[in-house]
Formats: structure tokens, C-alpha cells, sequence
């Protein structure tokens, strides 16, 4: 280097021209053709010291993430912190907050409660994606559904959730209640499957007056594609401040109940296919 440097007659002119060009927004290319200055070591010692100018900085995805976590560092967080709450890696986060100060030691009792905080969230995620895992596998294993399939389905979902006639209360109608909007399709379906013109079907929704009502006989008459004319009156149920439900927020929308006028037939043999199935399924090798 010595060698290199001998060959420039004045060393710290050199070097002062080339500061006063980085200042000035030059690049290393620009002052190197400038100065006529071809070796690299030395051009990178003339300008040691000197930043270089932002337009000649490559953009980068995760500049971002570096300025959050160097603010967070300032802050007084940890390396620990950083990444749970950046979502990125240790070595990523020692690169950039490294030459800031290092915050106050934290007690044992602090430590052993992020380190179990950070377990728990690594659990979660794995419980998380086995489940949309073994879902999702499921999901393909049904494929395609024959009639017979379908008619077995939608008997079994009527005796969990229709009405049932009773000896002493004789009520020879379908009546299906349900909240979830993949029962009521599912069972729409089968009503279909049934010959039931859906003129013969009413609906009503029932809900609670906190929620938003208007809203959930929008989205009930969207599902089942029915326009208000086939509606009764909503039901509205009265809160009991006594009673702390879990069915709240926005996507509590109440339960739909679906009526077929002139269904005794159709009950009967709902009642009579679910008790072959009871007998079949007690006979199944």
C-alpha cells in the first residue's frame, strides 16, 4: 500500500479532493475516473469515513425492518423483543441495532416469561398449521358426493338439528335452525335434492337486539339467495344483562330458521329414514 500510495505525489490533497467529491454527492466510479485513481484499496481509503450518497444505495425490501428495529433498540428492547415484534431473525437484528447502546439487564423472572411467551407462540403456529393441515385433508378426502351420499347427510343434519313431532305434541313439519352458513347450504341442498320447490320455503332469522340486525338479514337473504319476499319477521331476542354471551361481534349474525309449508309428508319420511339408519348402522359388520 505504501508502494501505492508513494506513486500520488500528495497523499492528503488526494484525499481531500476525494471527501469534497463524496460530499458532493459522487459515487466511488465518479471519483475514481475524477481523481484517476484505479486502485480500489486505495480509493476506499481516501473516502474512509465518508458515507455514501443515498441515490447510490440499492434499494432493500427490509430497510424498513431495519430502521423499526433500530428505533425499538433505542427504546431500551432487547434482541428478544425485537424479533417477536419484527417477526425476524436474531442475526438480522444484531446486524442493525449492534453499534446502538445495549438497554439494562433484565430480571431472571422477565427472561423466563418472554422465553416462555416466545415457546408458546412457536407452539400455537405449529398447532395452527397442523390443523389447517389435517382440514384441508380432510376436505379432499370427501370429493365427489353421489345422491344417496347427500340424502343420508341431510337426514342425519335435520335429526341433530330440526324440529321433532312428539307423541304428546304432534308437529308434522320441517323446521331447521341453525347458525352456520355451511349447515344451511348443506341442507338447502337436500331440500333440493328432495323435490322441494323453494316456493314451499320460508325463513326468519332470529337474533339478538344488540347485534346488528339489519346487517345479518342481509347477509342470511344473500346466503340462500331469497329476496325479502320470502321472509318472516325477524325474531328479536331480548338480552339479559345477567347472561354474558360469546356470540358477539361482527360476525355474530344470529340463526336462520328455514320452514317447508306442507311437509308432513316430507317429516315422515325424514323420521322414517333416520330410524333405518339407526338400524343399519347397528347391523354394520
Amino acid at each position: 500500500m505504501t508502494e501505492i500510495i508513494g506513486r500520488y505525489a500528495d497523499y492528503e490533497t488526494l484525499r481531500d479532493q476525494a471527501v469534497a467529491l463524496r460530499r458532493a454527492g459522487h459515487s466511488l466510479r465518479q471519483i475514481r475516473d475524477e481523481l484517476k485513481v484505479y486502485n480500489n484499496d486505495l480509493l476506499q481509503r481516501l473516502v474512509q469515513g465518508e458515507p455514501p450518497p443515498e441515490w447510490t444505495r440499492r434499494p432493500n425490501a427490509k430497510d424498513d425492518l431495519r430502521a423499526r428495529a433500530r428505533e425499538l433498540r433505542l427504546q431500551g428492547l432487547t434482541y428478544d423483543q425485537i424479533e417477536m415484534e419484527l417477526g425476524c431473525s436474531r442475526s438480522s437484528v444484531s446486524l442493525w441495532v449492534r453499534d446502538l447502546p445495549k438497554p439494562p439487564r433484565r430480571d431472571p423472572s422477565e427472561q423466563a416469561r418472554l422465553a416462555a411467551r416466545k415457546r408458546w407462540e412457536h407452539e400455537s403456529a405449529m398447532r395452527d398449521e397442523e390443523r389447517r393441515s389435517t382440514k384441508e385433508a380432510a376436505r379432499q378426502e370427501v370429493g365427489h358426493m353421489s345422491k344417496r351420499e347427500l340424502f343420508l347427510v341431510g337426514v342425519g343434519l335435520y335429526w341433530a338439528e330440526g324440529g321433532k313431532d312428539k307423541p304428546y305434541d304432534r308437529r308434522e313439519n320441517v323446521t331447521f335452525v341453525n347458525s352456520d352458513p355451511g349447515m344451511i347450504k348443506a341442507f338447502l341442498a337436500w331440500l333440493d335434492l328432495m323435490g322441494v320447490e323453494r316456493g314451499r320455503v320460508r325463513f326468519c332469522v332470529m337474533i339478538h337486539e344488540t347485534a346488528d340486525v339489519t346487517g345479518a338479514e342481509r347477509y342470511w337473504a344473500d346466503l340462500v339467495g331469497a329476496d325479502a319476499t320470502a321472509f318472516n319477521k325477524t325474531t328479536i331476542k331480548k338480552h339479559n344483562p345477567k347472561t354474558v354471551r360469546k356470540n358477539v361481534g361482527d360476525t355474530y349474525r344470529g340463526c336462520l330458521v328455514i320452514k317447508v309449508r306442507q311437509s308432513a309428508d316430507l317429516y315422515r319420511r325424514i323420521e322414517g329414514a333416520w330410524c333405518g339408519i339407526v338400524e343399519a348402522a347397528s347391523s354394520t359388520d
